[in-house]
C-alpha cells in the first residue's frame, strides 16, 4: 500500500517532529512534496512563537508556499506525523495539495470525525486523505511526549 518514497518522506516528518520534541512542544511534524522533491517542512510550534497557527502542517505550507513562490500546492503531498485538525484541513483545501498522508489518528481533534459532515459541503477543492503510515512510530513519539509530561 505504502511506497517507499512514502516511507521515506514520513521519516522526514519523523525528524520534524523531533524538532518539535527538543523545543517542548508536542511533536508533530511535517514536509510537502511534489514530484519527489521537498519543498517544506514544519514541526509544532505555538507556544514558542505565541501563535495558535502554527501547527506543524500550517509551517510545512507556508515554507513550500516560499520556496515554490506560489500559494497554490498543486500537485504536492503533506505527510505529518499526527491526523490534521479542523484548522489544517481548511488550510490544505486552500492550499490545494493533491494528497494528505499522516501516521497516527487524533481522536479528540483529528478531522477525520468530521469528514461525513464536510462530504456534503461545497468545498472548492478535495484531496485524497490516507492515514496510518508508521502510524506505531508517530503514536509512539507523542505518547512518549506526554508520558514525560506527566
Amino acid at each position: 500500500m505504502w511506497s517507499g518514497d512514502d516511507i521515506y518522506f514520513m521519516k522526514l516528518a519523523l525528524q520534524e517532529a523531533e524538532q518539535a520534541d527538543r523545543l517542548d512542544e508536542v511533536p508533530v511534524g511535517a514536509v510537502v512534496v511534489s514530484e519527489g522533491a521537498l519543498l517544506g517542512r514544519g514541526h509544532n510550534q505555538p507556544v514558542r512563537m505565541d501563535d495558535p497557527t502554527a501547527h506543524a502542517e500550517i509551517l510545512a505550507l507556508r515554507s513550500a508556499g516560499a520556496w515554490a513562490k506560489n500559494y497554490r500546492l498543486t500537485g504536492a503531498t503533506l505527510y505529518v506525523t499526527l491526523e490534521p485538525c479542523l484548522m489544517c484541513f481548511g488550510a490544505l483545501i486552500h492550499a490545494r495539495v493533491s494528497r494528505v498522508v499522516y501516521g497516527a489518528s487524533d481522536p479528540k481533534v483529528g478531522v477525520s470525525r468530521w469528514l461525513a459532515t464536510l462530504d456534503g459541503a461545497a468545498l472548492n477543492h478535495r484531496f485524497d486523505f490516507q492515514g496510518g503510515l508508521l502510524e506505531v512510530e508517530c503514536r509512539e513519539q507523542i505518547q512518549s511526549f506526554f508520558k514525560r509530561r506527566r
